[in-house]
């Protein structure tokens, strides 16, 4: 099947930088994209054909409407309608809409993996958010929260964050208890005034409608009709985690968010995360989602780094078994390897 479609301004955003986008629905729905002066000829199957013009009358009806995705938002959104037959531009636009009443920008998901978790998170009361940096747990997660919170759905938010160094001692901070803790919870101010005006944010903090706190704070209460969201799980120990998921109350959902593959805990192996994971998944009310590198949306680099790591890693862990085959004490500190020569050579049982 071969269909030509007329190119209008409203559509030139569609194809992307140098065309990326064009490319990706090639690859995608197996057809053929010719992009010419005046129309785009599209050759390949009926239904991929079907679905690349369904795509172009979406975009050009949205753009009519006043909605403009910025191309990295826009390529995020193809990805979900290639991947889907069942998705188009403008359901996935109607409910970016109606997540983002009140906020400065429009809450999207732009991975299938990201969509699962704003899906499980308007469907579950407890989520867990694990997978690498830039993936878009936290911010997501506020995002949802805010939304919630406007639609009065929850009457406060609660963000909660531990406060670990990551590999680095800070030493002795000035000020207020709460100027110690700010620097921990930057990450969630900084998802907050973003997706808020400053000034309404500021106003939210002062009333408590918002609040932000170290875990430690969290001893004792209970939190009834409150978005809950604790970001950098991966930190907090095994008895931590335990106190903060019994802190929900009534009417209350919460959003746990971190990457257990940068632990910086004395002892990565006592993660509350790594814990909870294997204690709770399958627990009924409990979503867990989880992300990859492919759903990395900051800098592009940002992505090939969580690659490069993970390679490596993986390469380690392949190797790890060879290593231990090999007769080298793992773990017995020098006395006790000195002590265990001189019992071999006195001819004494070890």
């Amino acid at each position: 099947m071969k269909i030509a479609l007329e190119i209008t301004p409203n559509l030139e955003p569609l194809f992307g930088t140098r065309d990326e986008n064009l490319r990706l629905m090639e690859d995608k729905l197996g057809i053929r994209i010719d992009l010419r002066s005046d129309a785009v000829h599209v050759e390949g199957p009926e239904e991929g054909v079907a679905r690349v013009q369904r795509i172009f009358q979406d975009f050009e009806a949205l753009r009519r409407q006043g909605v403009n995705p910025h191309n990295g938002e826009l390529n995020g959104l193809l990805r979900l309608v290639v991947a889907d037959p069942a998705t188009t531009l403008r359901s996935l636009a109607d409910a970016g809409k109606q997540r983002s009443a009140g906020v400065k920008r429009t809450v999207q998901p732009r991975s299938i993996n990201q969509r699962k978790y704003v899906e499980a998170i308007e469907q579950y009361d407890m989520v867990f958010g694990v997978g690498p940096a830039g993936t878009g747990k936290t911010y997501l997660a506020v995002a949802m929260a805010v939304a919630a919170l406007n639609a009065k759905k929850v009457s406060r938010i609660v963000l909660v964050r531990p406060a670990v160094e990551a590999g680095e001692r800070l030493g002795f901070l000035p000020g207020t208890l709460q100027e110690k803790v700010d620097p921990y919870l930057r990450p969630l101010y900084d998802a907050l005034y973003d997706l808020l005006e400053p000034e309404k944010v500021d106003k939210m903090l002062e009333k408590n409608v918002i609040e932000v706190a170290p875990l430690a704070f969290m001893r004792g209460r209970t939190l009834n009709d409150a978005f809950i969201i604790m970001d950098e799980a991966q930190n907090t120990t095994i008895e931590q985690m335990k106190m903060f998921l019994t802190r929900m109350g009534n009417s209350s959902k919460s959003v746990i968010t971190g990457d257990i593959t940068q632990i910086d805990l004395p002892n990565p192996r006592k993660s509350g995360l790594l814990d909870a994971i294997n204690i709770l998944d399958g627990v009924e009310g409990i979503q867990f989602c989880h992300f990859e590198d492919c759903d990395v949306v900051r800098h592009a680099l940002v992505q090939r780094i969580v690659r490069a790591y993970e390679s490596v890693k993986s390469q380690q862990q392949q190797e790890l078994p060879l290593a231990l085959g090999e007769p080298i004490e793992v773990g017995t500190s020098e006395r006790e390897s000195r002590a265990s020569a001189q019992a071999a050579k006195a001819g004494k049982p070890q």
